[in-house]
């Protein structure tokens, strides 16, 4: 005896995607491995009419479901138009079960390009939650005004006053004062994550666990904030900027504390902060700034426009469906930001294809350096694991960008192949 369909078990229905850059808004729902998958109008409508008959546990559920739309469309539907929209529609996005009940085929989560991978959850939902809630006070608009206004005072007597080279030289002769400030800057990207789940709080939406993993080939932390789909433009972007802003007031606690010692390893770990926020903030990878440009238009994946856009602005051909699609300022704005990125990630390879054998050379030699210097110090091992971690992290951002450009090298390729079969 077949079954009535279902949604599938613990799927979530979010709703209208508010601030939407598309000419007609996606509805949203969340799959139980936390993907957001966008729906038109009329399978939203599906999906949340299968969730009242659920709830509600009334049979047969094709025909009250064929009944509710066409009540809400003013259209006929028929058990038979459901059943097509299940099998052939929703099934395949692993959002509902078949017709007949049978439970959809697997659905594998994609990431997307460059997307963050090999994650491991270290807090779970329920503490982010009470974590986060010690600390989103710090987004209200008194409080963010004054710690922002105190940020840039302690900017300006920073740069005015102290001999920031003096200060970098010392600590890197000194393999303590090494990783004390590797340890504060490991700090200070956990408290960026933090910045993202109070935001989220703040917003009225639960953050989700937080974790760490690798981002190409650099290990980085992680705050899932997929419920921030659920608030407006606004709130988007404060969740995207929660992080900046964080590490904002953790260099600030640094300033205020270096004011207060004169101890250099501050002033270098100052710096680090700064270099953390100025990455963050790059809209080319997907770091917080590329949230930032995806959150102000209102579209999810920027990546997947850079082929039409080129087309379009490059090519001179006629717009496809998905430009179509968007409406027209947030396209002005997805063009202007592939035309940046094209242009930075050429100009990116084209150093490292020119200056690699000079930076191969360099780094060996410093690494070498480093080595014989950790060999002779007075404490050998504090001396070599300093120096260890400085050798990762002189080969980390070529080994970065290489991976970077190697992936988009690939992808084009996979593109332009798909279009010529066409």
């Amino acid at each position: 005896m077949s079954q009535e369909p279902t949604l599938v078990a613990g799927m979530e229905l979010v709703g209208e995607f508010e601030g939407s850059g598309y000419r007609e808004p996606p509805q949203l729902v969340c799959r139980p491995d936390g993907q957001i998958v966008r729906l038109p109008g009329l399978l939203y409508q599906v999906v949340r009419a299968l969730d009242g008959m659920r709830r509600s546990e009334r049979e047969p559920v094709m025909a009250k479901v064929a009944a509710e739309l066409s009540r809400e469309t003013g259209r006929d539907f028929t058990a038979e138009h459901v059943a097509f929209l299940l099998d052939k529609k929703l099934a395949p996005l692993g959002v509902t079960t078949h017709s007949d009940g049978s439970p959809p085929p697997p659905t594998p989560r994609k990431d997307p390009f460059l997307a963050f991978r090999f994650r491991l959850a270290v807090l779970p939902e329920s503490v982010t939650w009470v974590l986060s809630g010690l600390f989103a006070w710090l987004f209200r608009p008194v409080v963010m005004v004054l710690a922002l206004s105190a940020f840039v005072a302690g900017e300006i007597w920073l740069w005015t006053t102290q001999d920031t080279g003096a200060a970098l030289w010392s600590v890197l002769s000194s393999p303590s004062s090494v990783l004390l400030v590797v340890f504060l800057a490991i700090a200070s990207c956990a408290f960026h994550e933090m910045g993202h789940g109070a935001a989220c709080r703040y917003g009225g939406v639960r953050p989700g666990a937080m974790g760490c993993g690798i981002y190409l080939v650099w290990p980085a932390f992680y705050t899932d904030i997929t419920n921030s789909y659920r608030l407006g433009r606004a709130g988007r972007i404060r969740a995207d900027l929660g992080g900046v802003y964080f590490n904002a007031l953790f260099g600030l606690g640094l300033v205020a504390l270096y004011a207060a010692t004169g101890f250099q390893p501050l002033l270098v770990a100052i710096l680090s902060v700064h270099l953390e926020m100025i990455q963050q903030l790059l809209p080319t990878l997907r770091f917080d700034g590329y949230y930032i440009v995806s959150d102000l238009v209102g579209i999810p994946d920027l990546f997947k426009y850079v082929g039409p856009i080129l087309r379009r602005v490059v090519l001179r051909r006629p717009e496809d469906e998905r430009l179509k699609a968007l409406k027209r300022w947030p396209q002005v704005v997805v063009a202007g930001w592939v035309l940046f990125l094209i242009p930075a990630l050429c100009l990116q390879l084209g150093f490292l294809l020119v200056n690699l054998p000079q930076l191969l050379r360099a780094d060996w030699q410093k690494a070498d350096l480093l080595l014989q210097a950790a060999v002779a110090a007075d404490n050998p091992a504090l001396a070599m694991t300093a120096a260890c971690l400085q050798i990762l992290l002189l080969a980390l951002p070529i080994a970065g960008l290489g991976l970077v450009l190697g992936q988009a090298v690939r992808a084009l390729i996979r593109r332009a192949r798909r279009e010529r079969r066409a």
